[in-house]
């Protein structure tokens, strides 16, 4: 099986904003409880704080993760941090659950700094919408952020509506 490509050594490190999707073992639905996602949710912001990163927003899929990451150092290491983030939930679930958590690779795409960062933020809060799990984002609980409270994010999302119309 072909993995994606990774970012390379040169593109990594640094003030960078990333766009991840870590999808689960074998696209098993493991986030549909609150408490496996407070679990995960937990130590992937610790391994943020420890690798000098900002989950600037996120949403658990039932069976995948979207997040947008923010390095916060000339030093943060975007392939660091995401192996340590995926070894870290991977053991805690397991400790839990008894199972593995992730798939092996994962999708990552650095934004560029014409994109906006409220339009992937808006995009990662509007997947449960767009999966026909919920009809409104306020109505699905397994989103959030770091840096942002749920009306802030919302605000975007209706911001974002306002837009286009």
């Amino acid at each position: 099986m072909s993995h994606p490509a990774r970012l390379s050594a040169l593109s990594c490190t640094g003030l960078q904003r990333l766009f991840l999707t870590i999808c689960t073992h074998q696209r098993r639905k493991v986030f549909v409880d609150r408490r496996t996602v407070r679990l995960v949710t937990s130590v992937f912001l610790q391994a943020c704080d420890a690798n000098q990163f900002e989950l600037s927003a996120y949403c658990f899929m039932p069976d995948h993760l979207h997040a947008l990451v923010i390095g916060l150092a000339k030093w943060s290491d975007a392939r660091r941090f995401v192996r340590v983030a995926k070894q870290q939930t991977a053991y805690h679930f397991k400790q839990a659950h008894g199972a593995q958590l992730w798939q092996r690779s994962f999708f990552d795409r650095t934004l560029r700094a014409d994109e906006d960062t409220r339009d992937v933020i808006r995009y990662i809060v509007s997947n449960p919408v767009l999966a026909g799990l919920v009809a409104s984002p306020c109505a699905y609980e397994f989103w959030g952020s770091q840096v942002y409270t749920r009306q802030q994010i919302l605000e975007f999302v209706q911001d974002g509506t306002h837009a286009r119309t």
